[in-house]
């Protein structure tokens, strides 16, 4: 497994992959807290992958499942470029990651902070703890920003 000063960083790097492959840049990594090894990553791929399910965080989930032989991610951490949507917030939820943290807001379609705050439901029964990353905030907007406006150029 491999250990990074800043998990943040390569989810950014893998936003940037997914911007360059033609997928919305999103990047998502699960670190272990305890050794600071990363389990598992991923980048949007819903196009290439022909899914409308494989956001980032997605693919992470599924990746570190597989790889830890359980559905259960009990006490990892997430750290995802953008707030995450409805559908990966019950997955967080279902996963029982236990500490999310994101850079960009997504007032439109997040589902933490923002809309649904999936979280905050009484029908949600596992709830990690929520960071807002501000410092990497303003990259990871940048970047979706840039992404959105080549596409209409």
């Amino acid at each position: 497994m491999t250990i990074l000063a800043d998990p943040m960083e390569r989810a950014l790097d893998l936003a940037r992959q997914a911007a360059e492959a033609g997928e919305v840049p999103v990047g998502a990594v699960i670190v272990d807290p305890e050794s600071g090894a990363i389990v598992a990553e991923g980048f949007n791929q819903p196009i290439a992958g022909h899914d409308p399910t494989a956001h980032a965080e997605i693919v992470a989930l599924r990746r570190a499942a597989e790889r830890l032989g359980n559905y259960r991610l009990t006490g990892l951490h997430l750290y995802v470029t953008l707030e995450p949507c409805a559908m990966c917030a019950g997955a967080i939820s279902l996963a029982r990651i236990g500490k999310l943290v994101f850079a960009a807001c997504d007032p439109k379609g997040g589902a933490v902070i923002h809309g649904a705050r999936f979280f905050e439901q009484p029908t949600c029964h596992w709830r990690p703890e929520v960071v807002q990353d501000e410092a990497t905030g303003e990259t990871a907007s940048t970047l979706l920003k840039d992404f959105f406006k080549a596409r209409r150029a």
